[in-house]
């Protein structure tokens, strides 16, 4: 059931990375706010930098993806392609920090999450309980 539970999770949090590439290639209510990034003031979200960082975006959404199918059908490469797609994940939401919703957040919590259970000594007695 554990392992069902995380597949699920791993492929709705890749999913909820396609707000990146809306946010920042569309206009409108769904549309990220026309702030500054983080690293100078002249970047926003719909300019030459934004519309790339939604690349980065949509390699978040395949690693998770990836991953949790990688998990429900038992391949053991799942436990290296999570906490990559996590700190790309992270990657993608940092630099747009004023801008993102506030479920990016949460997000980026989540990937914290999956960087410590993964990749710290009791990673091994997790991945054993979800196989």
């Amino acid at each position: 059931m554990w392992k069902y539970l995380f597949v699920f999770l791993l492929i709705m949090h890749g999913l909820a990375h396609m707000t990146g590439p809306i946010g920042l290639w569309t206009s409108g209510s769904q549309a990220f706010a026309e702030k500054a990034w983080l690293f100078s003031k002249g970047v926003v979200p719909h300019s030459a930098v934004g519309w790339a960082w939604g690349m980065v975006w949509l390699v978040a959404v395949a690693g998770f993806v990836g991953a949790g199918l990688g998990l429900l059908f038992g391949q053991e490469w799942w436990r290296t392609l999570a906490p990559a797609a996590a700190v790309v994940s992270l990657a993608a939401i940092i630099p747009w920090v004023r801008v993102v919703p506030p479920g990016a957040w949460a997000g980026a919590c989540f990937d914290l999450a999956i960087l410590a259970a993964l990749l710290f000594p009791w990673g091994g007695r997790i991945v054993e309980a979800l196989s």
